[in-house]
């Protein structure tokens, strides 16, 4: 069979016309093949079997549905004799377009994430001269413009429905785009969003949603090349959250080392410094919470005017917002939000910025504030996820010094042991169970650590309880210097300490143990060699828990002294279960 071009043109346009009829009655279409004509076109039958999805999903048909035979509007397309096969270059046999497109879908692995996104958007716009278009990327079980073209640039979108809907997965499968109406408090101007969701499988990973009225026909292409493309969106996605993620290690690590050097003079400033640099920021602010007069203090500000830290404008308009609700916001333009105008002597040189809460489990402790970040790039989802990476850290610098300031006013309440200078027993195990909390719901991985110093009987014995005073402050120096920012160490009782490490792998940990170990062995004790035991328990899906952990980290402790002492055993290593 073939069929001239005019033919399947007048084809096309009578189907358009059969569906546009069908919709407007919000029926469905039944194809029937029994007049004369010898073959209807397979294109057809498709574009009607979609039509028909996608009508009885929207607005189920009412009754039987209207029985249109496809054949009445239809040309009969005549027996004809095949036509020669001639060989031809494949160059020669493909149209202008077919090439764009296969140049344009080569090109798409050689770019970053970022760039291939927009480049899509670019694609499909011109392609069908379409002019609100938006990508939006899936974070945590959310939908969220990432970049966006044509009208919808600089504009945000707030989808009320989960990557994981039903709906969206729905629409991947039956290859049919998700409508969905804009909220409006009138029923006028009402603009329909075209959903087309991209993803492997049943995980749906991003979408591009499109503004612009499509007729059925651009909603099939469109989803032609959302499925095409769905695999090397895929692969670069991974790219980049491999490099993200490895970058992110380094700088919070970096971090956690800067930590490390803040002096308790400037506590207060340096911490605030670090983040800001770490954000990108040339303008921040820190504020606590202030038990007593329920208001948030101004600790530190950086890039702002002393007049203003003093008079007590920083966090009206949206710390304590963001403290109270204990969330982070993040706002491309800030003229948009309806928020009051800041002080014009303020002099912020971009309309970007982001509030984030400082928590400890789920009680807030304090907001940082982040503004201008230089070139006026904007705060994104990306920014939020960033500070979440380091907030822990940020939490337990902060926690230490408030609970050092407090011991000198609740005498009852002391955290810190008056021999080595480390945190006592009570503060750990305080910070444990909170750290377990956090590890249980956001998945971060965690260990806990403890230490015995080997054969400290005989050293007491041998040179008086002096001399052991002086080498269990040694023990507590060398540990604390071996230690990261993050890292949490204490007094456990007698001669044993233990040491929370948050954010740490089993892995991780039983090397800064062996770090431990190897630094107090080569110490300078002034009477005779000192080492230590050391066992290590990490949070894994079967332990997790308060009591589980440090009874792991005890046997583990206790194996290491049975094996010979000075080393380290990790619970695992020596075949530990729950409830062992």
């Amino acid at each position: 069979m073939s069929a001239s071009p005019a033919t399947l043109d007048r084809t096309a346009r009578q189907v358009e016309e059969l569906i546009a009829n069908a919709r407007s009655q919000k029926k469905a279409i039944t194809v029937k093949t029994d007049a004369p004509i010898r073959t209807t076109p397979k294109e057809i039958s498709n574009v009607v079997e979609r039509f028909n999805r996608e009508i009885r999903r929207d607005t189920p048909p009412t009754g039987e549905p209207e029985q249109i035979r496809v054949e009445q509007v239809v040309e009969a397309i005549p027996e004809a004799p095949p036509a020669p096969v001639v060989a031809a270059p494949v160059a020669e046999r493909r149209s202008p377009q077919t090439q764009a497109w296969r140049s344009f879908f080569g090109s798409l692995l050689k770019s970053d994430y970022s760039t291939a996104c927009e480049t899509i958007l670019d694609f499909v716009g011109d392609r069908f001269a379409l002019k609100s278009l938006v990508w939006l990327d899936r974070h945590d079980n959310r939908l969220e413009n990432t970049v966006a073209i044509g009208d919808m640039k600089n504009r945000k979108i707030r989808l009320g429905i989960a990557a994981d809907d039903h709906r969206l997965i729905e629409a991947a499968e039956s290859e049919i785009p998700l409508s969905l109406g804009e909220r409006s408090g009138t029923t006028k101007g009402v603009r329909t969003m075209n959903l087309f969701p991209i993803g492997v499988g049943d995980e749906i990973s991003a979408a591009i949603a499109v503004l612009d009225t499509l007729d059925v026909a651009v909603k099939t292409q469109i989803v032609k090349v959302c499925r095409s493309l769905a695999p090397q969106i895929e692969i670069l996605r991974l790219r980049f959250e491999v490099k993200e993620g490895e970058a992110l290690t380094l700088a919070v690590k970096r971090f956690g080392q800067n930590l490390k050097k803040i002096d308790s003079d400037d506590f207060w400033l340096r911490l605030l410094q670090s983040s800001a640099e770490m954000m990108r920021s040339e303008r921040a602010s820190l504020l606590i919470h202030n038990d007593r007069s329920e208001k948030l203090d101004v600790k530190a500000v950086v890039g702002v005017k002393e007049w203003t830290k003093n008079n007590g404008e920083i966090g009206g308009r949206v710390a304590r917002l963001v403290f109270d609700k204990n969330k982070a916001v993040a706002v491309a333009d800030v003229t948009k939000t309806g928020l009051p105008p800041a002080n014009p002597e303020r002099q912020y040189k971009t309309k970007s910025f982001m509030s984030c809460p400082i928590s400890i489990g789920d009680r807030a402790i304090g907001v940082m504030n982040f503004t201008d970040k230089p070139g006026g790039e904007t705060f994104n989802r990306s920014s939020i996820d960033l500070f979440q990476a380091i907030a822990p850290q940020l939490a337990v610098a902060i926690d230490r010094a408030s609970f050092k300031h407090k011991a000198g006013e609740l005498a009852q309440i002391s955290v810190t042991d008056s021999l080595t200078g480390l945190l006592n027993r009570r503060y750990i195990e305080a910070r444990l169970a909170e750290e377990i909390k956090r590890s249980n719901r956001h998945g971060f991985p965690m260990s806990f650590m403890m230490l015995d110093v080997d054969h400290f009987k005989s050293y007491n014995d041998e040179f008086g309880h002096p001399a052991g005073d002086e080498a269990l402050k040694l023990v507590g120096a060398v540990i604390r210097d071996t230690l990261r920012g993050a890292d949490v160490a204490a007094r456990f009782g007698g001669e044993e300490f233990s040491i929370l490490l948050p954010q740490t792998t089993a892995e991780e940990a039983l090397a800064i143990g062996e770090r431990i170990r190897h630094n107090i062995e080569h110490a300078n004790f002034q009477h005779r060699l000192v080492t230590v035991s050391i066992g290590v328990a990490s949070c894994s899906a079967e332990l997790c828990v308060s009591a589980d952990l440090v009874s792991a980290a005890d046997q583990a402790l206790y194996e290491s002294k049975r094996r010979g002492r000075n080393r380290v055993l990790s619970f695992e290593e020596i075949g530990g279960r729950r409830n062992v």
